[in-house]
């Protein structure tokens, strides 16, 4: 059987066209989501199977997407990791972040057998759901992402916290990072183990690094992550969001697939990271508050200067709970017509 679109994407193949799915597709823009959501908290959705996969589902039932996403959090791992997380309407918060050396001893790696069974139920029941033909997405935070939540307590403008820690104490930061890093990848292995097709690692933050600093801290432990990941043949997609400065530095990840957010065209981002085998993005979720012409126009440039190789559709970062279902269906048509 031939494999699905997606997956010969991943491996840099050029496709009859360039495969579908958006970050966050499962969520606040859809009424469906919006329903489910209503009769649960946040993390309870994160944590019940049952309804966690059929969130999962929903946009694929609706768009027919070419992949499927787990629908969880990054900050999953943190609370298996010994961390308290609570989920506010300003965001996540950690009562308790860690700052010291003393607080390094409050966290270790997990079973996510024991601590995280939800996650690979849920990923089991999507896969059984879908069968072969639409992959399962796994995924996880990158390590630096996640520890800035862990030492912020919060998301931050200024990520002056964890600087103070890379700064001030470098052996206490490259310790945590690179516990995150053994947690995430348990974490991300129980999740193939259970039927993930592809995994992606979100480092939703790195932008804030400088070149130095994402040499010295992010990249060492992330290269590790990668490497183990991608000897279990399933392919990695490495999501660095605001690096279009260091992408030569980003390509040194190891990644199967670079995630670009819309800072450059595509066609400059793979040049910049040596001409990746694979890319997926770029498409401003922004653009699809516009109107169909103008969205159609957007998607069929990303189309074109993806050139069908190694090409995945996608937006630059997760679509936003404001855009209207009538821009999805546009963007959905553009794509697959182009």
């Amino acid at each position: 059987m031939t494999a699905p679109l997606f997956l010969r994407a991943c491996r840099g193949e050029t496709t009859e066209r360039a495969p579908l799915w958006l970050m966050r597709q499962a969520g606040r823009y859809l009424p469906e989501y919006r329903q489910v959501r209503s009769g649960v908290s946040f993390l309870e959705l994160c944590k019940t199977p049952k309804l966690a996969a059929e969130v999962t589902l929903q946009p694929i039932r609706r768009f027919g997407f070419d992949a499927a996403i787990l629908f969880s959090d990054l900050l999953v791992p943190l609370e298996a990791m010994g961390l308290g997380v609570e989920f506010t309407d300003e965001g996540p918060r950690l009562p308790a972040p860690v700052r010291t050396a003393a607080d390094l001893g409050r966290i270790s790696p997990f079973d996510p057998a024991a601590r995280t069974p939800f996650v690979m139920e849920t990923i089991e029941a999507v896969t059984a759901a879908l069968g072969p033909e639409t992959p399962v997405i796994g995924f996880a935070g990158a390590p630096f992402t996640v520890a800035t939540y862990a030492v912020e307590g919060k998301t931050s403008k200024t990520f002056s916290e964890t600087k103070r820690l890379f700064y001030q104490r470098p052996d206490d930061a490259h310790r945590l990072l690179s516990l995150i890093g053994e947690a995430t990848r348990d974490y991300l292995l129980a999740q193939i183990q259970a039927g993930a097709a592809a995994v992606q690692l979100f480092d939703s933050w790195v932008g804030v690094l400088s070149a130095e600093d994402f040499e010295t801290f992010a990249l060492p432990p992330t290269v590790a992550l990668v490497s183990a990941l991608r000897a279990t043949g399933v392919p990695v997609i490495y999501f660095a969001n605001g690096a279009a400065s260091i992408l030569d530095r980003v390509a040194r990840v190891g990644a199967d697939v670079y995630g670009l957010d819309w800072r450059l065209p595509i066609d400059e981002g793979r040049a910049r990271l040596g001409g990746a085998r694979a890319v997926q993005g770029n498409l401003d979720p922004a653009v699809l508050l516009g109107p169909p012409a103008e969205i159609e126009r957007r998607a069929r440039d990303i189309v074109r200067r993806g050139d069908k190789r190694g090409h995945i559709f996608n937006l630059g970062h997760g679509i936003t709970p404001d855009v209207p279902i009538e821009s999805v269906t546009a963007l959905v048509a553009a794509v697959r017509s182009a």
